[in-house]
């Protein structure tokens, strides 16, 4: 489904680099994929000790090429000296319909390779994905986290995210 969009053509965001880290965070192009599916494998790996539902290895979440050619969504990439360590996206999606606000964005498939965090990368792609939404008249910012993955629930909080609601569920089998 197609969202009827009141902006005529939706921005890009530049390329930044970030100083004295030697840090880039760039929109992910089709050569990127390679990486972008083995850091999908990566995600898959940290989520599953939290998910019980999640299919046997390997699995796949996302439709990477598809995400790049979309216009509603912005897949970045951080890049260090040639190196792709890191990644995440936002997507614009209609809102519920009691909620005050039309559009809002999704964020997903944050990732940063195990050797880089600590380095505030997450937060350089949050940022990143955060100015792309205000540029496109997006005013509300929504993810999903693992109740039980708590070093993920503090790198959001400290991005300024705030927890709204659990998502529950019962295995019936």
């Amino acid at each position: 489904m197609r969202l009827a969009f009141k902006f005529s053509v939706l921005t890009r965001i530049q390329i930044k680099v970030v100083p004295g880290q030697n840090i880039t965070i760039r929109e992910a192009r089709a050569e990127d994929v390679e990486t972008l599916l083995r850091f999908e494998q990566g995600v898959v790996i940290a989520e599953r000790p939290f998910d019980p539902t999640l299919k046997p290895h390997p699995n796949y979440y996302y439709d990477i090429q598809q995400m790049i050619a979309d216009p509603l969504v912005q897949l970045v990439v951080a890049e260090r000296n040639g190196q792709l360590i890191g990644c995440g996206y936002a997507r614009i999606e209609k809102a519920k319909p009691y909620a005050k606000h039309e559009h809002q964005a999704y964020l997903g498939f944050m990732y940063v390779e195990p050797a880089c965090r600590g380095r505030n990368i997450n937060h350089m792609i949050i940022e990143n994905l955060k100015e792309w939404c205000i540029k496109q008249g997006i005013t509300e910012m929504r993810l999903d986290v693992y109740n039980d993955n708590l070093a993920a629930i503090k790198a959001y909080e400290k991005a300024g995210f705030t927890r709204l609601m659990i998502h529950m569920r019962m295995g019936l089998s």
